[in-house]
């Protein structure tokens, strides 16, 4: 009789408005009761009742469907010539007292920046309408490699590139030198575009610095070639051009 009691007297007087409280607490707010129970007793009734403590567990993130799960296809492989590998990943940009979400996708083997958007919303729709101008421009990659957000583990994304036979790979998880290129892409965006400007700068005078970085670097296999960009064509009307095209998408919700 005497558990049924300090069972009621958990669920009713503890539980309701400490959903909080662990084992000791709720055994120490029994003691003020009057009732001198052990720990292991308080627990056994607990676990009985199936009351468990609301706190933020080890794991937060669970894994996703399967056959939304990719490997991480670069290691050891050889990246020798353009749109074999694309690496696409989104930023966070301080603007006038708020931020913007930068996504770019880059070329690994050129470092050319083949594309890249501006928006306020973080969105599985930025991200495939970026990837799908970049694609119409210059060719769709063998591979593309991208983090595990959630922008690039929904079926819009696997769609776009599964259904253009692109192969999908991914970080592992906490592995952020997996996707090392556009990292340091993002690197010299705040450096040298970001933290060195005021904070007042509009968005088109501040991302100007973007086109510097579509020149020779010290990253690509010969110094003298041409610009990165060159190492994509893009064919229309059987003529061989170069694009250095980028897209700002407006920012939703603005006049």
């Amino acid at each position: 009789m005497e558990n049924l009691e300090l069972m009621r007297l958990i669920d009713d007087a503890y539980y309701r408005d400490h959903p909080t409280a662990g084992v000791l607490h709720v055994q120490g707010m029994l003691r003020l009761q009057g009732y001198h129970v052990n720990v292991k007793r308080v627990r056994r009734l607990m676990r009985l009742m199936n009351l468990h403590a609301i706190y933020p567990k080890p794991c937060l993130s669970k894994g996703g469907v399967p056959s939304y799960i990719h490997p991480y296809l670069l290691r050891g492989l050889a990246i020798d010539k353009p749109n074999q590998v694309w690496s696409t990943d989104i930023s966070y940009i301080p603007m006038n007292g708020e931020f913007m979400y930068l996504y770019a996708v880059m070329d690994v083997y050129s470092r050319y920046v083949p594309g890249w958007c501006l928006s306020n919303t973080l969105s599985a729709i930025n991200a495939c309408e970026l990837m799908e101008e970049c694609i119409r421009w210059h060719g769709k990659p063998e591979i593309v490699n991208s983090d595990q957000g959630v922008q690039y583990t929904g079926h819009r994304w696997q769609s776009l590139l599964q259904g253009r036979g692109i192969q999908i790979s991914r970080d592992g998880r906490g592995r952020c030198k997996d996707n090392i290129w556009i990292e340091r892409f993002w690197r010299t965006i705040k450096q040298e575009y970001n933290y060195r400007n005021p904070t007042g700068v509009s968005a088109s005078g501040r991302y100007r610095g973007v086109y510097p970085l579509l020149q020779p670097r010290t990253a690509t296999p010969e110094p003298a070639s041409p610009a990165p960009g060159a190492c994509l064509w893009h064919r229309r009307g059987g003529v061989k051009e170069t694009s250095d095209r980028s897209r700002t998408f407006p920012p939703k919700n603005s006049e």
